[in-house]
């Protein structure tokens, strides 16, 4: 038997169709919660011999009543970026993948979970799936952090010899039309020149990228299953590895491949300015603080610790990245006045030709303040 935890989901609903394909129907427990009609469309040409909510499957887990199993794929987590409840995470992306984790070192059962690169944050340093690195990691949101956590444990008991992690990058493809917004920015793309015949992108903030050049690891989520299961077929290979194509491709690219796919003239139309004045992007940057281990993050002014640079929980001390003194985000912020003014006043003149449109909000807002302003404007436009 081989169970898949997020069966009914994008990356685990996609496993458990490659399952069927390689001949397995009967011997397979789809773990996941029916909490979107989605979901459950995910599974419909699906062959599976069980399905079970997630806090039985762990009592059957944890109370050492799960028949035999071979190996337990396990893709459930909170997958939302976005989520700022540390405790939820922390209990679904830690504490049950290392519940799992335990009962399949103590059963000998192969163990194949999601990490994500997440992990990586910025990467400002790189994107290695060296395990060695795994401390300089400095992952930029909760999500990343519960990630990273569990990472850090299975190094930490010696458990990457016998288990595998993979860090997922940006997977796209069919069955993740129930993730909301945390949908593939592919997906979106689609969405919108589907509905609207044009695709907006966000101007560049960082130094070196141009508006629309933001790179990313674009993956299919056929190759990413793929990946997957060689690890599944071969026991002997244990570890984190990194799950991406290799190569990172630009927004601009991947509007030019939806339009291209879709057999529509590329029609970027609209160049979105936040504009955050350099003081206040100095004042958010300084001010955040890390806790290395976990990869909690805080802020003196926004989210700040119980006491001033010790973590909550840990009691441990918290640093300040180089990447976020006040001294390096000045010298970005120079660099990318000096590239990217040639670009903006680009975007002004084909605005004034009636072009293209160019949005400029405050960036002074909450995050989702800011994006219902963008979110309202592409409405109403």
């Amino acid at each position: 038997m081989i169970v898949v935890t997020g069966g009914a989901g994008f990356i685990g609903s996609a496993l458990v169709h490659s399952l069927n394909q390689k001949g397995f129907d009967e011997d397979i427990w789809v773990v996941d919660e029916m909490d979107h009609p989605e979901k459950q469309k995910n599974l419909d040409a699906l062959t599976y011999s069980r399905w079970i909510g997630k806090d039985i499957f762990l009592q059957e887990v944890t109370g050492l009543k799960l028949p035999a199993c071979s190996a337990i794929l396990h893709m459930g987590a909170c997958s939302s970026t976005t989520e700022t409840n540390e405790t939820y995470l922390r209990e679904n992306n830690f504490e049950y993948t290392r519940s799992l984790a335990q009962y399949c070192l103590k059963k000998d059962v192969r163990f194949i979970y999601a990490s994500s690169a997440a992990t990586y944050g910025a990467g400002e340093h790189g994107y290695s799936d060296d395990e060695s690195l795994l401390e300089t990691l400095a992952p930029l949101n909760l999500y990343g952090a519960s990630k990273q956590r569990f990472d850090l444990w299975a190094k930490e008991v010696g458990a990457l010899k016998d288990i595998v992690g993979l860090k997922y990058f940006n997977v796209f493809g069919p069955n993740e039309y129930h993730k909301g917004d945390m949908q593939s920015m592919v997906r979106k793309g689609f969405l919108q020149v589907r509905d609207a015949g044009v695709l907006n992108l966000f101007k560049s903030y960082k130094s070196g990228y141009g508006d629309g050049g933001q790179e990313r690891d674009f993956l299919y989520v056929r190759d990413a299953v793929a990946m997957t299961l060689f690890f599944l077929e071969h026991e002997d290979v244990a570890g984190i590895y990194n799950v991406g194509s290799g190569r990172a491709r630009n927004w601009n690219d991947l509007a030019s491949a939806v339009f291209k796919a879709m057999d529509k003239k590329v029609d970027i139309n609209l160049v979105i300015e936040i504009n955050v004045p350099d003081e206040v992007i100095i004042g958010r940057m300084s001010g955040r603080r890390v806790h290395l281990d976990s990869g909690r993050n805080y802020h003196i002014d926004f989210n700040p610790p119980k006491v001033p640079d010790i973590d909550d929980l840990t009691g441990e001390p918290l640093i300040q990245r180089e990447d976020d003194r006040p001294e390096t985000v000045k010298d970005r912020l120079n660099v990318y006045l000096s590239q990217t003014l040639p670009l903006i006043d680009f975007y002004l003149e084909r605005s004034r030709n009636q072009q293209l449109n160019y949005l400029k909000v405050s960036g002074l807002g909450s995050p989702s303040e800011v994006s219902d302003l963008i979110l309202a404007h592409i409405k109403n436009n």
